[in-house]
């Protein structure tokens, strides 16, 4: 198989009459939209916090979800938590998650979040290309990723760029965490939120962030001199450090 073995994942099925509307009453995307290619969505937690981020992809009577092997397990027992009485089974597959850049072997999908993230393919023969920098592609557009910017019981899916990386639905009704979702995307003005800095220098992911000594936020993931950080837009307008590194908002946001 062309393409890289994408090693941190691991693929989820639903199966069972019930699977769609299941999925329709506990994620932040309209499942209504895998009849078009794969959808791009998070569970989220009552209070409206991230607990995990996938894509799900339509494969023959089961809906894949493909999740970063992190949160897998805490996932499934969580989905199997909520199934009660419906007509769902859930399980862990062997299969394995391929993903590339460039012309698209049979079978694959566009990543549904960004055209520069290429293209993701669900089997059992293991990719053979060598190694992207997919955190370079990441920090050029401003992509989240499990467990580094997107962050279990912290993170606000309209603070970390969902809406941008087509990964919400303010449409579909309710859903876990949506009144939440719903009232920071109506009621108010995003006053924090992921974007990109310049950055001269490098700190550790993590680093706060300081303007004029007040805290303005947190860095992450660094590349080609510029970063994913987690700010504070009314400190963010002028210099700022993260350790011994210098940084600079960009605005607005890439493409």
């Amino acid at each position: 198989m062309q393409g890289e073995t994408a090693t941190d994942r691991k693929v989820l099925a639903l199966t069972g009459h019930d699977r769609d509307s299941f999925l329709q009453g506990l994620v932040s995307n309209d499942i209504r939209h895998l009849a078009q290619g794969p959808v791009y969505a998070a569970l989220l937690s009552p209070q409206g916090k991230y607990l995990a981020d996938f894509l799900l992809v339509r494969q023959g009577d089961a809906v894949l979800l493909d999740i970063h092997d992190s949160l897998a397990e805490t996932t499934l027992r969580r989905l199997s938590m909520y199934r009660l009485r419906a007509d769902v089974q859930i399980s862990q597959t062997d299969l394995i998650v391929t993903r590339g850049l460039g012309p698209a072997p049979e079978g694959a999908i566009s990543d549904p979040r960004h055209p520069a993230l290429g293209w993701r393919h669900y089997g059992t023969v293991p990719g053979t290309a060598p190694t992207i920098d997919w955190d370079a592609i990441r920090v050029a557009h401003c992509i989240p990723e499990t467990g580094i910017e997107l962050i279990p019981n912290d993170s606000y899916l309209l603070e970390a760029g969902f809406e941008r990386l087509h990964g919400v639905d303010f449409r579909k009704g309710c859903y876990v965490g949506q009144e939440v979702t719903a009232r920071m995307k109506h009621k108010t003005e995003l006053k924090k939120g992921l974007a990109l800095v310049d950055i001269s220098g490098t700190a550790p992911v993590g680093t706060e962030i300081l303007a004029d000594g007040k805290t303005a936020g947190t860095l992450f993931t660094q590349s080609n001199g510029r970063a994913i950080a987690w700010l504070r837009f009314d400190r963010a307008a002028g210099d700022m450090t993260a350790g011994d590194a210098q940084l600079r908002l960009v605005h607005p946001l890439p493409a």
